[in-house]
């Protein structure tokens, strides 16, 4: 087969520049808030993708909302392939201990102790053996490629089942002769993670229980046969998914009117917040007189995107255009958060001691490690994170001063080691000057990344303090850059007249929702 010997692994999906002019062309129009409102008026977007209209709310019936369903999970599913390099499909199997697991056992094993009781009897009984062959004749068939006429001809010519009937009338089958034909067209046609399934099967000698290991390895051959196609499907995926996803998501928009209610709110809260600045800043003495604030759409984007690093998964709904990439953002906001916490105690130990440590980046690293492993899964809610800092701390003063000790210099006094695991205790608190100084400089940081055409050519400088975490912070944010990147080529149309309602108090044609615009 064609997957023997591939390793799953696609590079991950960098927007294309054709994709990222789209995205450009839909936003072009909305640069700049000097730009007249006449720019605005052609329907050069998606439509029905506006906020609000007028028109009275439309009753939705359940073949619409499973229609919508469908939609969903197909653009979930799609998205998920093309994204994630390490997207498998697995074998279903029921929790250990499970009622379903126990019946299912008996029923499995009730049918092969009546195969095994009507091989041994005088005479056999070779029916349900005869049909067990001809349903592993059809999986090996569906195996092979449309080229493999050959064994094709050879696998009916072998589990030729009414060929077996006749030889079973007269007593003449070789049921063990056919399993070990099966056992090596097998081995011929799986991946070679499978060979030693294979081996084990050529060692079995009870013929009922080689029956049921070929289906119980055929069955994992199918999942390696349709992970294949995946891995196959994904390079065509990723050239295709942004057209493939907007229109999946327009008809979801057709279907369900209020498809875009959260996304909605998620922009005109970004919205909001920057006339509320532009204001302020008018206002202070000195500043240039201006007839009305210059707000860029793009920053606003920007800004509504810097959010999800900051966003309360388990409280908040996450818009809808970005539920498909809803678990990989949680998953880089809890890296960030774990980071922003071992910036803050690099800081600290620096400032305390870093007379002591400088010019040993091994003791540096030796610390980050001490930090990384201690501070693992304090996104759950069980996590004491004020406990796990007071112990970083503990174990931080031991570090260092065993490397005084090295060096034959005298030992932190108990005020110095008191001063250090009482400021990294502090970390917890919100309003920590330092957390916040560390939250700002990595905020400043992603949203100069956002601003780069191309992310992974060129990385903006990463601000004073985070030399520690530099590495993990420039990974992930190429990371979070393609995550929003792909977001602004797919659902910019989208973005572009949710822009136009709320900054100009223009409709869209086609939207059944009604609201208020933002001013």
């Amino acid at each position: 087969m064609p997957f023997n010997g591939e390793k799953q692994c696609v590079g991950e999906d960098q927007p294309s520049d054709s994709d990222s002019s789209r995205f450009s062309e839909s936003m072009a129009s909305l640069s700049d808030y000097e730009y007249s409102r006449q720019s605005f008026t052609s329907d050069s977007s998606s439509k029905s993708s506006s906020p609000a209209s007028t028109s009275p709310p439309r009753v939705v019936t359940f073949d619409e909302v499973m229609a919508t369903a469908r939609n969903f999970a197909d653009m979930t599913l799609a998205h998920e392939i093309a994204v994630n390099e390490n997207f498998l499909l697995k074998q279903d199997a029921f929790p250990e201990n499970s009622l379903a697991r126990q019946v299912k056992h008996i029923v499995h094993q009730a049918f092969w102790d009546v195969l095994e009781s009507e091989l041994n009897a005088e005479p056999p009984e070779y029916e349900h053996a005869i049909k067990l062959f001809e349903e592993i004749r059809e999986i090996l068939l569906s195996f092979l490629t449309p080229g493999g006429n050959r064994l094709r001809n050879q696998i009916c010519e072998v589990l030729d089942t009414e060929l077996i009937r006749q030889q079973a009338e007269h007593s003449a089958v070789d049921i063990q002769g056919l399993a070990s034909y099966v056992i090596s067209t097998m081995g011929k046609l799986c991946a070679p993670v499978r060979d030693d399934d294979i081996r084990e099967l050529k060692a079995t000698g009870n013929i009922v229980e080689v029956l049921r290991q070929i289906f119980h390895v055929l069955d994992l051959m199918k999942m390696d046969m349709v992970n294949f196609t995946i891995k196959s499907l994904r390079p065509h995926l990723q050239r295709q998914l942004v057209d493939y996803e907007r229109n999946k998501f327009q008809e979801i928009l057709e279907e369900t009117p209020s498809a875009l209610d959260q996304t909605t709110e998620w922009i005109k809260e970004s919205v909001n917040e920057e006339l509320l600045s532009l204001s302020e800043t008018a206002l202070t003495p000195g500043a240039a007189n201006s007839s009305r604030p210059s707000l860029r759409p793009t920053l606003v984007l920007n800004n509504c995107y810097l959010k999800l690093l900051q966003w309360d998964y388990q409280k908040k709904e996450l818009p809808e255009t970005l539920m498909t990439d809803g678990a990989r953002l949680q998953e880089l906001t809890e890296k960030l958060n774990q980071l922003k916490i071992i910036a803050c105690l690099s800081v600290i130990t620096n400032s305390i001691v870093g007379s002591v440590t400088e010019g040993l980046p091994e003791f540096a690293n030796r610390l980050k490690r001490i930090s990384t492993v201690l501070l693992e899964g304090m996104h759950k809610e069980t996590f004491n994170l004020k406990e796990v800092l007071n112990s970083i701390g503990v174990q931080t003063c031991v570090e260092v001063n065993k490397t005084l000790m090295e060096r034959g210099l005298p030992t932190l006094n108990t005020d110095v080691q008191a001063n250090l695991v009482g400021q990294f205790s502090s970390i917890e608190e919100e309003d920590n000057p330092i957390r916040s100084l560390i939250d700002k400089r990595i905020q400043l940081y992603l949203k100069s990344l956002l601003c780069l055409p191309s992310p992974q050519k060129c990385m903006p400088p990463v601000p004073g303090g985070l030399a520690v975490i530099q590495q993990e912070l420039e990974g992930l944010g190429c990371q979070y850059a393609n995550i929003v990147n792909f977001n602004k080529q797919v659902y910019g149309p989208f973005y572009a007249n949710i822009l136009r309602k709320l900054l100009f108090g223009e409709e869209a044609p086609g939207k059944a929702d009604a609201s208020s615009p933002a001013n």
